[in-house]
């Protein structure tokens, strides 16, 4: 008698939802899911950025109740690398001259927005989410603030400053680099003769003709 043929147990293949979790943090990568969305120009959503992560449109609930929930966490991971920015740009300015350290911070906030044009669009403006819904981000923020006008009232115990105003500088500085970067953003600087190569310089420029202003001759 020809011996008798074993079957091969049947591998069971993994579903959508098992393959979700090879990942290791799912919240980590549909929040990256969707900053690759926003950064293409395309409408985000939480079914469309599991999509992008390869997982059932279900998964993303867990995390993620809808839009909006997943849009403040893309707004607050964008905030954290922007931050790190600025805390670099800080950390590497000369601790004792404020104004180098506000110049600094205005120039990190330009070079951040310009090359992070999406992060910038999610963070400053209330297109994807509102921003008030987002405790982290509105605490990261006042803290922002807050640091400007420290350096500022320290460059004023200097006696660097034209103006004893401060929250006039603090709100014009403010007012340059969003409106440089958002000039960027919207394509605004070929029509003023501005190149793509020269942005970046342009910025440093704007920034330097800032300080210059503020500070006491």
């Amino acid at each position: 008698m020809p011996a008798r043929q074993t079957r091969k147990p049947r591998v069971r293949r993994p579903t959508s939802d098992a393959r979700s979790y090879h990942h290791g943090d799912l919240r980590r990568v549909l929040i990256d899911a969707a900053l690759q969305l926003a950064t293409e120009g395309a409408e985000v959503s939480v079914r469309e950025a599991a999509r992008r992560a390869a997982v059932s449109p279900g998964a993303p609930f867990r995390h993620f109740p809808n839009r909006d929930a997943l849009m403040a966490a893309v707004a607050e991971e964008a905030q954290r690398r922007f931050r790190a920015e600025i805390e670099a740009a800080l950390a590497a300015a000369p601790p004792a001259d404020p104004l180098a350290r506000l110049r600094a911070f205005c120039l990190a906030y330009l070079r951040w927005a310009m090359r992070n044009p999406a992060h910038f669009e999610i963070i400053s403006t209330g297109r994807y989410f509102v921003h008030g819904s987002s405790a982290e981000l509105t605490r990261d923020n006042a803290e922002l603030v807050a640091l400007t006008e420290r350096v500022l009232t320290e460059a004023g115990e200097q006696g660097l400053l034209r103006s004893a105003d401060l929250k006039h500088i603090q709100i014009t500085g403010r007012a340059l680099v969003y409106g440089f970067a958002r000039m960027n953003l919207d394509g605004h600087f070929p029509r003023w003769g501005v190149g793509e190569d020269e942005v970046e310089r342009m910025a440093e420029a704007v920034v330097d003709v800032f300080i210059a202003g503020i500070a006491k001759r």
